[in-house]
C-alpha cells in the first residue's frame, strides 16, 4: 500500500498554446453531466474546439470501439476510460499514439505510462458506502461485508460493466485472506450485483441495500447535497482508478486532441476535476471540500499487465456467481 499525500502550494502554469479548431470526438465512460460540464469547461479555454462524445460504460465503450476497429472506421480521437488495464491493452495493440510532449509536470510520473501513450487525470478510489438512516453502527473493513447479515443488504457494480469494478475485483481477488472464497462468501449471503456504480448509489440511498461498494465521489457528492449516504475508507486500504485519457492512433483531429489531454493536466483542469469531486493528481491542489479533512488514503498498488491478463477469467468467474 501506498498513501496519498497532497501538498499545499499551488504553481500556476499557462497553457500550451495550441491553435486548435475544430471536431473532437471522444469516447468516455465519464458520468454525463459530469461530461458535459468538462466540455464546457474545456471550451472556456478552447472555444474553436467543437467536442463531440459518447458515453457508456468502460465495457460497452469498448464494444463499440472494438466493432469499429474490426470495421476499420475508429471514430474517436480521445479515449478518456476508467481504467489503465484496457488502455494497456490498447497499447499493446497498437491503438494508441504516443505524447511524449504531454505537460505531467506537477504530477507523479508513476501514474502515467511510461511510454506516454495514456496519462492519469484524477484519483478514484472505490470504497464502502452506507445508508446513515438503516445503518447506526458502520463496519470498518472489506472483510466485515461477508458477514451473512451485511452481504444481503449489499449492492455493488459489476466488472462486466465497470472499468472500476473490474480493477477493484481483479485486486481484492489476489489479496491475502480474499481470493474468490471472499466472493463466494457475499454471493452465498445474498450480495446483488447490478451494472454501474450509480445504480449502486441509487440502491444505498433509497434505502433499498444498506451497504454499497462504489466509487468515492458518488457517496461523497450526494452527502454534501443532504442524501442519507456515509462512505468509509476500508481499513485494509482502497483500491483507485485514475481515469487515464489517451489519443487514439486513428485520431483525425491530433492538436485538438493534445489539447485536450494538456488542458486535463494542468493546473486549470486539475481544479475543475476537484469541483466535481473528484481527487486531483497536481501537486498543490487541494482535495475536495467533499472528502473528510484528516482521511488517510491507502491505496491497494495493483499491475495494470496481470489485471488485464486474468480481466476475462475476473469476469467470466464473476459472471457464474452474479450473473452476467
Amino acid at each position: 500500500m501506498r498513501l496519498l499525500t497532497l501538498s499545499a502550494a499551488v504553481t500556476v502554469l499557462a497553457l500550451p498554446a495550441f491553435a486548435q479548431s475544430g471536431e473532437l470526438v471522444i469516447y468516455t465512460s465519464t458520468p454525463t453531466e459530469q461530461m458535459d460540464q468538462l466540455v464546457a469547461r474545456f471550451n472556456e479555454s478552447y472555444p474553436d474546439i467543437s467536442v463531440d462524445y459518447f458515453r457508456s460504460g468502460t465495457t460497452e465503450v469498448m464494444n463499440r470501439l472494438a466493432a469499429e476497429f474490426e470495421a476499420g472506421a475508429p471514430q474517436p480521437d480521445v479515449l478518456l476510460i476508467a481504467d489503465t488495464v484496457v488502455m494497456a491493452g490498447l497499447e499493446a495493440d497498437g491503438r494508441l499514439m504516443p505524447f511524449p510532449e504531454a505537460e505531467i509536470a506537477g504530477t507523479d510520473p508513476a501514474l502515467h505510462d511510461d511510454d506516454f501513450h495514456y496519462f492519469s487525470t484524477k484519483l478514484i478510489t472505490t470504497g464502502i458506502m452506507y445508508n446513515t438512516e438503516t445503518v447506526s453502527d458502520p463496519i470498518t473493513s472489506w472483510a466485515e461485508l461477508a458477514q451473512p447479515e451485511i452481504a444481503g443488504r449489499l449492492s455493488m457494480p459489476s466488472p462486466l460493466y465497470s472499468g472500476a469494478a473490474l480493477i477493484h475485483v481483479g485486486t481484492i481477488t489476489e489479496m491475502d485472506g480474499f481470493g474468490w472464497e471472499y466472493y463466494e462468501a457475499l454471493a452465498e449471503g445474498g450480495a446483488v450485483a447490478g451494472r454501474g456504480n450509480g445504480g449502486v448509489l441509487t440502491a444505498v440511498a433509497s434505502g433499498e441495500a444498506d451497504y454499497g461498494i462504489v466509487v468515492d465521489f458518488l457517496p461523497l457528492n450526494a452527502a454534501r447535497d443532504g442524501s442519507p449516504v456515509g462512505f468509509i475508507f476500508p481499513e485494509e486500504g482502497v483500491t483507485a482508478v485514475t481515469e487515464p485519457v489517451a489519443i487514439l492512433s486513428t485520431a483525425g483531429n491530433v492538436e485538438a486532441a493534445q489539447a485536450f489531454v494538456n488542458w486535463q493536466l494542468s493546473v486549470e483542469g486539475q481544479e475543475f476535476h476537484v469541483e466535481q469531486g473528484y481527487l486531483p493528481l497536481r501537486e498543490g491542489v487541494a482535495r475536495p471540500e467533499s472528502f473528510p479533512a484528516d482521511a488517510e488514503i491507502s491505496i491497494i498498488s495493483a499491475d495494470p499487465a496481470e489485471l488485464l491478463a486474468e480481466s476475462e477469467e475476473t469476469m467470466r468467474r464473476f459472471a457464474e456467481l452474479f450473473g452476467g
